[in-house]
């Protein structure tokens, strides 16, 4: 399969064009209305700094359905000795730093150049980026980040300094997501990580048709907090 090449104007070919690694088009920008567009039809921006925008829809896709969240016994009690304080939408930029700042220190890598952050804030205060934040003893120790539309949240994703503070942020989300009614959390690729809490791969046809019924219904604009 050929990888698309951007115009100006917003536009993306068929997701299911996209080559067996997933990669689908470069260059565009990332402006809102771009970014919401891609969102929409299954496809999401992943580069590294110096490289052009890097546009994927893998297949298979991992997906996290609310309801098979697994909420281990461990977390379980994380959660009951109520070591930690949960927020949403109070810090956007700070998680998104961190993200990065993480995954840099863990050697690997990170897709979240200063061009991400700036244009994911703006999708933040149009009310369609979201944050979870995880405070203990005031600092931001956790958390996680991304975007919601129709019954959908897209996680981009999430950081810890403390333990389980992702996973409690995660937790959080969840029962929200689940009073919402919202269909699922499209994580993207497969981790051992992600597995683990409940997330599996869905093949991609099967992933957007669940899409696009799921936008059908309303976006929650604004601050969750």
């Amino acid at each position: 399969m050929p990888v698309y090449q951007l115009p100006e104007e917003p536009y993306f070919p068929d997701p299911n064009l996209a080559r067996e690694d997933g990669l689908l088009a470069i260059d565009g920008d990332l402006s809102p209305q771009r970014l919401i567009q891609a969102y929409a039809a299954g496809i999401f921006p992943w580069y590294s700094e110096g490289e052009p925008i890097l546009w994927w829809s893998p297949d298979p896709r991992m997906v996290l359905f609310p309801k098979d969240f697994k909420r281990s016994k461990s977390l379980r009690s994380t959660i009951n000795k109520s070591l930690f304080s949960v927020t949403f939408d109070t810090a956007f930029e700070e998680v998104m730093k961190q993200c990065a700042v993480v995954r840099r220190n863990e050697n690997d890598g990170t897709w979240i150049t200063s061009e991400m952050i700036d244009a994911y804030v703006k999708l933040h205060q149009l009310g369609i980026a979201h944050s979870v934040e995880t405070w203990q003893d005031g600092r931001l120790v956790g958390g996680l980040y991304g975007i919601s539309l129709g019954g959908t949240f897209f996680g981009e994703s999430m950081f810890h300094t403390v333990t389980d503070a992702s996973k409690v942020a995660l937790w959080y989300l969840v029962d929200k997501l689940l009073s919402w009614d919202f269909d699922m959390v499209d994580v993207q690729q497969e981790t051992d990580h992600l597995r683990s809490l409940g997330a599996q791969p869905v093949e991609r046809k099967k992933f957007l048709h669940l899409l696009h019924k799921s936008l059908e219904k309303p976006t929650r604009k604004g601050s969750w907090s």
